[in-house]
């Protein structure tokens, strides 16, 4: 039987680099729930379908190819990686992850994906409505302040400071907000999940917690003691 492990928590918590790294430790697949909502964005504008219309776009969720090799985002075959990156599609997605149908079609294709295989997923709902049943599910957060300072150190890296430290404090406020009055698939932790703050952590120890807590519950092979540890 498939094992599944799930991390929640708002933007800038740590989830994508967590799970990613946390997947490739265990020798799991990394399944980006955000990046499967991009690639139906990407789908609806390239084929025309309009961002409102919800039964049309869960219909055309419902036939994608969606999957992930070695790190990339594929979309009926085609490496689609870097363009649902684009600030097209970032505005794009929002309506198609808020529409009911979508997150459904979206929840029936993220359960086949990980009938067989290992899963380290991350989003918002993997623990509370996707996989209700994971045999571990964190719900990482951090304050406000060292998430908006972590996006504009990223920021930084990737193209040069685009906004103020206070411009990202105030568009994460509202995202949150968003994020958690959602009617579906609203970002909450689940009753039984591990609240892992990360501030003063850094992505090694987050990781390195997450893969203690799957050796306690059998999901990793714990290492035997060297002799000189053994009583």
């Amino acid at each position: 039987m498939a094992k599944i492990i799930t991390l929640d928590g708002p933007a800038g918590a740590g989830k994508s680099s967590t799970a990613r790294q946390l997947a490739a430790r265990l020798g799991w697949c990394y399944m980006d729930t955000g990046a499967m909502y991009r690639a139906v964005a990407l789908a609806a504008l390239n084929r025309g379908v309009s961002l409102t219309d919800q039964l049309k776009l869960a219909a055309l969720a419902g036939v994608l190819g969606i999957s992930f090799s070695e790190g990339r985002v594929l979309l009926d075959g085609e490496d689609v990686s870097a363009e649902i990156r684009t600030e097209r599609i970032t505005t794009a997605t929002r309506p198609v992850a808020d529409a009911p149908p979508v997150r459904e079609a979206m929840k029936q294709l993220q359960r086949r994906m990980a009938e067989e295989l290992n899963v380290v997923t991350e989003g918002r709902d993997q623990g509370s409505v996707v996989f209700p049943g994971a045999a571990l599910k964190i719900f990482l957060e951090a304050s406000p302040e060292e998430r908006a300072h972590r996006r504009h150190r990223q920021q930084t890296n990737q193209a040069g400071p685009a906004a103020t430290v206070e411009e990202i404090l105030q568009a994460q406020t509202r995202r949150d907000e968003g994020d958690r009055a959602r009617p579906v698939g609203a970002m909450r932790a689940a009753e039984d999940a591990i609240v892992l703050n990360t501030d003063g952590l850094s992505l090694e120890e987050v990781v390195e917690r997450i893969f203690t807590l799957a050796q306690s519950r059998g999901l990793a092979a714990t290492p035997e003691p060297s002799p000189s540890e053994m009583p």
